[in-house]
């Protein structure tokens, strides 16, 4: 509920507070952690930054970006000076929305430190979303107060002219004599933070978009700082010689904990390159002596399929998320480096990953366990709690949970008897260990066969002339649905019909024959948001289209 100390203050914007859902359509919040209980006041921001600077980091690395390096003091001084832009140059109040849109480079999270220490709300966007889209959000979100990079103003611009409301925009990394710079040469690098309550709203983050319009999630001060003080303090285990990298973006929730809030709750550094490709990832491991990295599946497979062994000297641990990681590519990283992929499982709605294993617990194919701090469970379509072996839809509780802004219908569908239903479809085994099947809308009922999509591209992947794929049900008069293969080959050269029974009977051999793909069609490439994630929709609403009379 809300803060009386902070939100009856008269210059507070109560925006976001107002648009949440009722609290009865909330999630069960649970903090069985010690490390869970904090103060009622408390500013994320603060605890990352500045506590940790007068802590002893604040001449110790924070960020290394090309030839450049920040400490905790350059990145702190930085984010007071954009801080008292934004309260002294902009008028921004507490609770006012501040949309953020760069790549993954220091000035950006210098921005996003800032705002939360101003007590506004950051609204990161990924880089490559478009005019159209950036409408969507600025409209959703009411925002008023935008930072951009420079090299990004002209869809930031276009989308100002077109929204609700015209946001004021500063623009950074520029040497121009209006940008954020400029005004922040003439700020000190002290600011008075604001008085947060651990409730307060911090950040409002949208979906990437993998099954249709983004939502946009909100998360508190405390939500931050939960994430910090679950997975990686249970799972992850980093120290302060650590050195984190990868390639999400800064504005999905999975980039922001791997990429920043987690390296500095314990001290350690991070890695940020703006194009950190699967093609150029290996070389920034090995010219940052990279310790961790973050990334995709399919990055991995690239990666071990491209790059040098030696590129991964300094590497320990690698974790995965964003989608369901094959068991080919856990082995296939495996052989290769020597390290076992830390699969986890998050979503934007919960911020992060709630559910993974690491070391000797990893069982390979098997997502993990629910992760300290958090419960999971197999539901049934009723709500009653499956036995372990049975598939249903996977349920999740723990100090983070979703709140959708301004949307009571899909809050309604997420949250259901104070579980968030994450839209999987698992199965759990008798040690706790939870088997992804599908997304939900992914499993396939063909002739009266439930049939995993992710299953099929498992064992697609593992052919040699595969190099990508996706499986989804296709309308069929007779079947009801049929399993289809969108692939990629590896040569296209092979796209021929010798090929297409090769990779059948292939599928056949391996696992039970009614779930081979009856039809396969060969692809340049699949429909990906730009985190990575396969828009299997697409693909559903293509064939569904083709299906039409």
């Amino acid at each position: 509920m809300p803060d009386a100390k902070l939100t009856t203050r008269t210059n507070y914007d109560s925006f976001a507070r107002d648009h949440l859902p009722p609290p009865s359509l909330w999630p069960e919040m649970t903090f069985t952690l010690p490390e869970l209980k904090y103060p009622e006041r408390m500013n994320a921001a603060v605890e990352l930054l500045d506590v940790m600077a007068a802590a002893g980091h604040r001449d110790r690395p924070c960020i290394w970006f090309g030839k450049d390096v920040w400490s905790y003091g350059d990145l702190l001084a930085k984010a007071n000076q954009i801080a008292r832009v934004l309260v002294e140059d902009l008028g921004v109040r507490p609770g006012n929305r501040v949309l953020l849109r760069a790549a993954n480079n220091p000035m950006l999270v210098a921005c996003w430190f800032a705002v939360l220490k101003a007590g506004a709300i950051a609204v990161a966007t990924m880089p490559l979303l478009r005019a159209k889209e950036l409408v969507y959000i600025l409209d959703k979100a009411e925002i008023g107060f935008a930072l951009s990079d420079v090299r990004l103003e002209a869809d930031m611009k276009a989308a100002g002219e077109r929204a609700k409301r015209q946001p004021a925009l500063l623009l950074f990394n520029s040497d121009a004599s209006d940008s954020l710079e400029a005004r922040m040469a003439r700020k000190a690098t002290t600011f008075e933070n604001c008085d947060t309550a651990v409730d307060d709203v911090a950040l409002i983050a949208f979906t990437s978009g993998t099954t249709g319009p983004a939502k946009g999630t909100v998360h508190f001060h405390r939500d931050i700082m939960a994430i910090c003080d679950c997975f990686p303090r249970s799972t992850l285990k980093p120290n302060r010689e650590d050195r984190f990298c990868g390639s999400p973006p800064l504005a999905f929730t999975f980039g922001l904990g791997g990429l920043v809030t987690f390296p500095m709750r314990f001290g350690a550094s991070t890695v940020l390159a703006e194009r950190p490709s699967p093609e150029a990832l290996p070389q920034i491991i090995a010219d940052n002596r990279a310790t961790v990295v973050f990334t995709a599946p399919t990055a991995y497979r690239v990666m071990a399929e491209n790059a040098k062994k030696e590129h991964f000297a300094s590497l320990k641990k690698g974790v995965s998320a964003g989608e369901h990681l094959p068991l080919a590519t856990f082995e296939l990283w495996h052989r290769f480096t020597g390290i076992k992929l830390i699969d986890g499982l998050g979503a934007t709605e919960m911020l992060h990953i709630f559910i993974a294993t690491a070391g000797d617990d990893i069982r390979p194919g098997a997502t993990g366990k629910a992760i300290p701090g958090y419960e999971a469970c197999i539901l049934d379509d009723a709500g009653n709690t499956l036995p372990p072996g049975e598939i249903g839809k996977l349920a999740v509780r723990g100090p983070t949970g979703c709140r959708y802004l301004a949307d009571e219908e899909r809050q309604r569908k997420y949250v259901q008897n104070g579980w968030n239903l994450t839209g999987d479809a698992y199965k759990m085994d008798a040690d706790g260990y939870f088997w992804y099947q599908a997304r939900a809308d992914d499993m396939i009922i063909s002739a009266g066969y439930n049939i995993s999509g992710p299953e099929v591209e498992g064992v697609l992947l593992e052919h040699p002339k595969v190099r990508e794929c996706a499986v989804i049900g296709a309308p069929d008069a007779d079947r009801g649905m049929v399993v289809k293969a969108f692939v990629v080959l590896r040569d296209a050269k092979h796209a021929a019909p010798e090929t297409v029974k090769e990779l059948q009977d292939y599928v056949k051999a391996e696992i039970a024959p009614y779930k081979y793909p009856r039809a396969v069609e060969f692809v340049d490439a699949l429909p990906r948001t730009e985190t990575g994630k396969i828009q299997r929709f697409r693909l559903r609403e293509q064939e569904q289209a083709k299906a039409q009379p």
